[in-house]
């Protein structure tokens, strides 16, 4: 993500403060070793079980898991008469997987004859995510999508000053906020439960799943949904912001000044 999003180096809103020059096309991919082993389950089955996997990194796009086809089982595809055509990489064909009475329609594709500068992609399979069951990144289960490695979160104490109003409404008020920095997105502020005003916040079900912080779960303040999430339980890189609230600046202001500031 972070090479190929916001002004990473292969997105197409790179940064021009660099001591040197990409020459090549606007749209760019990068195909880069993947360091872990990964399985894919489906109907009970494993269906790719690699530590050969190739994560492609495309500009405005997530990177995507490149399989080589020894390490999935091929014996479960059936041909898909579905095409689509990717004008960098070529004509994708696709295979259904089925395992006894269960099938995943058009789950997986393949590059059989890439373009011209894509050959490395021949004999390589991908994988929509979701038409799985599950997956593992070496004994752990993940979800959403791979973590890249080329992402991170970082969280922070924070001395700001952060009020948190509705329709002048006052909802949560802190000194002593969680920063949570993630590649290619802004900072985000993590207010503890404990400074959201009694009865601000109702909780609602709706949950999101984030590949580097984990399952949120969202609440709503009156009649606007989804106003503020929280990680109950996050993933060790956000564990700093486990339970506490951030808002969404879209739909309540959130008021940042430092210490000290009049």
């Amino acid at each position: 993500m972070s090479l190929t999003i916001s002004h990473g180096p292969l997105s197409a809103h790179a940064r021009t403060t660099v001591n040197y020059r990409i020459d090549g096309p606007a749209h760019r991919l990068f195909l880069d070793p993947f360091p872990r082993r990964v399985r894919a389950v489906f109907a009970d089955r494993t269906v790719l079980d690699t530590d050969r996997g190739m994560l492609l990194h495309e500009t405005g796009l997530l990177s995507q898991l490149y399989v080589p086809r020894d390490d999935v089982c091929t014996d479960l595809l059936e041909d898909s008469a579905h095409r689509t055509h990717c004008p960098f990489k070529g004509d994708a064909a696709y295979h259904s997987m089925r395992v006894g009475d269960r099938i995943a329609e058009h789950a997986v594709w393949s590059y059989p004859v890439p373009m011209p500068g894509a050959e490395w992609l021949g004999g390589y399979l991908a994988f929509f995510w979701d038409r799985m069951d599950a997956w593992f990144d070496e004994a752990e289960q993940v979800y959403g999508h791979l973590r890249d490695p080329y992402h991170r979160v970082d969280t922070r104490p924070s001395a700001l000053r952060v009020r948190v109003v509705l329709d002048d409404r006052l909802l949560a008020e802190t000194d002593r906020p969680v920063m949570l920095s993630e590649t290619g997105l802004p900072n985000r502020l993590y207010l503890p439960a404990d400074d959201v005003r009694s009865g601000a916040l109702t909780a609602n079900t709706t949950t999101s799943v984030c590949p580097y912080k984990g399952t949120a779960d969202y609440a709503d303040a009156g009649s606007v949904a989804d106003v503020a999430w929280r990680y109950r339980d996050p993933l060790s890189d956000a564990a700093a912001v486990a339970g506490h609230w951030c808002f969404d600046d879209e739909k309540v202001q959130v008021q940042v000044r430092r210490s000290g500031d009049g």
